[in-house]
């Protein structure tokens, strides 16, 4: 009986999305009631949820998440990202399509200190686009380039989205970060290669530009600036590599440092402010939903939900090949109606225990996930990076057909690269074995 309560309750949840409810409130709601139905008093399902709010936000892992969008509010708003951005630029002259592939390595550098794929899109918007399509490159393939690249902050450490996945898991969020390195530069590095092959094929698409722009050189703020960024992310991913730091205190010392630059930059008390309410703004709704979500696991459990699931599941036939096609199809899904925090939260509490049932190593499976969500981020009609680039950049002219076009084949080398991540393994826990 309480297992078919909570099946209800999480079609409940899934007809809530889907009528425009939002995700924290459709959580709360159904896990409250399905409890209720369960326990038979509202009290004690109210006091759950309570006590679920104290317990979800009393940990100091949930510090990691504020302090590393603070991190990269900062660094956005010192300018610093289009300091990196002309420097990859710069050190690209000789390769065909540069600028784009300038986008890439900037987003890269920039995801290892911002850890969202939001604010990668945002400000190469405004500073990679407008440059591209000065230099006559193709509409579709330069916002293409930025809303597919963005995509890479949400794997390449510190990721908002690896460290809600280890909290759902109880996972170590440092080996986490560590296992997306490789998979974030591999990659990177299929990005840049398609950008490369492509001007190649179609010179028209991006030209090369002027030799006149090659002799002008960096100023000291852009040169300041980007090296401003690589500090940053020695002091972070190597400091979380070294073993010298935690994932928390890699976040404050992070931060410290992003503030250091930003005022070197010349951020004063205003922009400080403004990035301190920015990253107010992006980590509050992240908070009301792991509360929301702690209640969802918690009903999951009572109601002995996740076997029920996973015999629904194994039932299927046709082995580990056809359950996991089976989540990357929910995931896609799920992708083009929902953030990719939300689909984290519905789904990571009953598929991470089936992947375990399947004998997939969890440090892997956690990136693999992470992968084909992020394809959802550039999936119709969603696509959060795709509104966003259509949002940030400064072209009236660029429509929301023209982004999805153009992002579509960076959709395509996510999936391939989740792929390779759940078929060989190592690519995500060799870094994690040597350091831990």
């Amino acid at each position: 009986m309480a297992a078919e309560i909570v099946m209800y309750m999480v079609g409940l949840l899934v007809v809530l999305v889907l009528l425009g409810f939002h995700i924290a409130v459709a959580l709360a709601m159904t896990s409250v009631l399905g409890i209720y139905l369960m326990m038979g008093s509202f009290d004690v399902a109210v006091s759950l949820l309570g006590s679920s709010a104290y317990e979800a936000i009393r940990s100091h892992t949930f510090i990691v998440i504020p302090l590393f969008v603070l991190m990269g509010d900062f660094v956005s708003k010192s300018g610093a990202a289009g300091d990196l951005y002309q420097v990859c630029n710069r050190l690209l002259r000789r390769v065909s399509g540069r600028l784009a592939v300038a986008t890439v390595a900037g987003n890269a550098i920039f995801a290892a200190v911002t850890g969202v794929s939001v604010a990668s899109a945002a400000a190469f918007s405004r500073i990679a686009y407008p440059e591209m399509r000065r230099l006559g490159y193709q509409r579709e393939y330069a916002v293409g380039v930025v809303a597919g690249s963005a995509c890479l902050g949400m794997l390449i450490p510190p990721s908002v989205l690896l460290i809600v996945w280890a909290i759902l898991t109880e996972a170590s969020v440092g080996k986490l970060f560590i296992a997306g390195v490789l998979p974030g530069i591999i990659l990177a590095i299929m990005f840049a290669a398609y950008c490369v092959v492509h001007a190649r094929m179609r010179p028209d698409v991006a030209p090369n530009p002027p030799a006149a722009e090659d002799i002008t050189p960096l100023a000291r703020g852009e040169i300041f600036g980007a090296l401003g960024i690589f500090a940053l992310v020695v002091l972070v991913i190597g400091g979380l590599w070294g073993g010298v730091f935690n994932p928390t205190e890699a976040a404050g010392f992070g931060t410290i440092g992003a503030l250091v630059l930003g005022v070197a930059k010349g951020m004063r008390g205003r922009e400080v402010m403004q990035a301190i309410y920015s990253a107010a703004r992006t980590t509050g709704p992240i908070m009301l939903l792991l509360i929301a979500a702690t209640m969802y696991s918690r009903l999951l459990a009572m109601g002995g939900a996740v076997n029920y699931i996973q015999n629904l599941f194994f039932g299927l036939g046709g082995g580990t090949i056809v359950i996991v096609a089976v989540m990357i199809i929910i995931w896609i899904i799920l992708g083009m109606l929902i953030d990719s925090i939300s689909i984290i939260l519905l789904t990571v509490p009953i598929f991470a225990p089936i992947a375990l049932a399947l004998g997939l190593d969890s440090t892997a499976f956690a990136i693999f996930g992470i992968l084909v969500i992020e394809a959802g981020l550039l999936t119709p009609p969603f696509g959060l990076v795709v509104y966003t680039v259509k949002g940030a950049v400064p072209d009236p002219s660029v429509k929301l057909k023209h982004v999805f076009k153009g992002s579509f084949p960076f959709c395509v080398m996510i999936l391939i690269a989740a792929l390779l991540v759940i078929l060989f393994p190592q690519l995500a826990t060799w870094l994690p074995s040597v350091t831990f």
